[in-house]
């Protein structure tokens, strides 16, 4: 099963709450949170990834 990577906005003017990336290839192991934008605002710096 590819892996996921569950991602939460935290940007107080967004209105996005939370997306997943399913991974459908093989990504690199330095692929990280770092690498994506928030899909709806565009920023970098309120993406926080959901531990479960």
């Amino acid at each position: 099963m590819p892996a996921t990577l569950e991602i939460v906005c935290n940007d107080d003017t967004c209105e996005l709450d939370m997306f997943e990336l399913h991974y459908t290839y093989d990504m690199p192991d330095s692929v990280g949170l770092d690498d994506f934008a928030c899909p709806y605002c565009g920023r970098t710096d309120s993406l926080t990834e959901v531990e479960l």
